[in-house]
């Protein structure tokens, strides 16, 4: 297909308010949302924006979770989201300000109070609540690939300073690493013809870790991956809340404790059951696919989802359905078909599919597939290009598969043109199933024509002589094959006449 094809597959966007109900739900915004409203007439709050002693206890308390250990550093972390997103404003008291320098840390120098942003999350409009959901999202994902909070608190220790280089962390190979990993999760979400698959959290280090042409990772490779499942377990578990995954964390009995001179303090439980789900299972949510897909357009990536093309021209339908799965590309011609009338829809596809070019095959083939969808109101069209040259057999075909009468015999040139532009259509097809079924039909072709292969060469189609040369090397017959090698060197040979 042309160079500017889609560099990522379609996927199959659930509707927008269907999203944003899933935003809304999300666990973090749902929290961040209460304590907007929780937050009234005014919350003290400290330097950073934060809920100081004791409003973080009557925070905690207001959601229900005044009995979990980590109940404070969910509040917290739920308030922050508030801030970052504007669902609070921040009131600085000026009189703290002035004397902000003697002010202690837990000491209140402003007031929050709920934001304009709360609003649109029961008044605006879905986009409006996805808006606001993203720039959470960003903010979380930030958070992700942040350094371990308690590695910089032990060096801020007794007067220490910050040394980002001791703590073994580089914010761009970080969040290039999640980028990554979040790229790979759209991808098997664009090719999985089941949704909802989860995927193994060692498959899927190992897909940033492992090279493409090792057959059997070293020893040094597969603790790299194993260090990288450790960290997206981590980078996961700081995801799920806001909706982006569906996280089963690593079991943590399968991790090892080790002391700070890394000898073993708990072994790591050894897999008995073979039970790979115990190392964590992980999917982007509808809700994350979404994400993702508005991050890659924002970086300036190709993504495009099924409904993309239901206004554009029959020529961009054909050239872009080639590269579609095959369940999308039914889906996305459906939803083309049904922005236009059955006559309209087969006029303009069937004209898109002439052409002389290389990828004419492709277009055709695709056109075919999508006329198959098409109403019976369509029949006129149809008749209209039964004597064209490249459409007429493609129209006799549709018109039987539907039990229609008067249909004339096609000329044996029709039928051998044909013939090579079906060929010529499944050559960029590497998939195995596709190759056997490729196989079996040229078989059948030579054995339903006798003297095919003194006949086929003449055919003018530009990709004649390729076709001939693949059945030469598809066909399971040794004799076979020979004539038609012989025959593709013949469409050489007049090609070049």
């Amino acid at each position: 297909m042309p160079a500017d094809r889609p560099t990522m597959p379609p996927v199959r966007l659930h509707p927008e308010a269907e999203l944003a109900r899933d935003a809304l739900s999300a666990p973090l915004l749902a929290r961040a949302a209460r304590l907007a409203r929780w937050a009234g007439t005014g919350v003290p709050v400290g330097v950073g924006g934060e809920l100081v002693d004791p409003s973080l206890v009557a925070a905690t308390e207001h959601l229900g979770l005044a009995g979990d250990e980590e109940g404070p550093a969910y509040t917290a972390e739920a308030w922050q989201l508030a801030v970052d997103t504007g669902l609070v404003e921040i009131t600085e008291d000026e009189d703290a300000a002035d004397g902000a320098a003697d002010v202690p840390d837990d000491a209140a120098v402003g007031t929050a109070t709920p934001g304009e942003e709360l609003a649109l999350l029961t008044s605006g409009s879905p986009q409006d609540v996805l808006d606001i959901w993203l720039g959470g999202m960003e903010t979380v994902l930030a958070d992700a690939v942040a350094p371990d909070l308690s590695d910089i608190a032990e060096q801020l220790a007794d007067g220490g300073e910050l040394d980002l280089d001791a703590l073994d962390w580089d914010p761009e190979e970080e969040a290039e690493l999640l980028d990554g990993i979040l790229g790979n999760l759209y991808l098997l979400s664009a090719l999985n013809e089941v949704p909802g698959q989860d995927v193994p959290l060692p498959a899927l280090a190992a897909s940033m870790i492992v090279p493409d042409d090792m057959d059997e990772p070293t020893d040094e490779i597969l603790e790299e991956v194993s260090a990288v499942m450790m960290r997206l377990d981590d980078q996961f578990r700081v995801l799920e809340p806001i909706g982006l995954v569906a996280y089963r964390p690593v079991d943590e009995a399968l991790i090892e404790e080790l002391d700070e001179d890394g000898d073993t303090v708990r072994a790591a439980e050894p897999l008995a059951d073979e039970d790979v789900a115990r190392y964590g299972m992980v999917r982007l949510t509808p809700l994350g696919v979404w994400a993702v897909r508005a991050r890659m357009l924002d970086a300036g990536v190709d993504a495009p989802a099924v409904g993309d093309l239901a206004d554009q021209s029959a020529d961009a339908l054909l050239a872009a359905l080639p590269d579609y799965p095959e369940v999308l590309a039914q889906a996305e011609s459906e939803q083309w078909l049904a922005a236009r009338t059955p006559l309209d829809a087969a006029r303009d596809l069937l004209a898109a599919a002439r052409g002389d070019d290389e990828y004419g095959p492709l277009r055709r083939l695709a056109a075919q597939q999508t006329l198959s969808l098409v109403a019976p109101e369509a029949e006129p069209a149809l008749r209209e290009v039964l004597d064209d040259r490249y459409l007429g057999g493609l129209a006799r075909v549709w018109l039987a598969e539907r039990g229609l009468p008067d249909i004339p015999e096609p000329s044996q040139d029709m039928v051998f043109w044909l013939t090579v532009d079906t060929i010529a259509a499944q050559l960029g097809d590497t998939d195995d199933a596709a190759a056997a079924e490729l196989r079996e039909l040229v078989q059948a072709l030579t054995e339903q024509h006798s003297g095919f292969f003194d006949e086929v060469w003449r055919v003018d189609h530009p990709a004649t002589a390729e076709v001939l040369e693949v059945m030469g090397q598809l066909h399971p017959d040794k004799k076979a094959a020979k004539e038609a090698r012989k025959a593709a060197f013949k469409a050489r040979s007049r090609q070049s006449d």
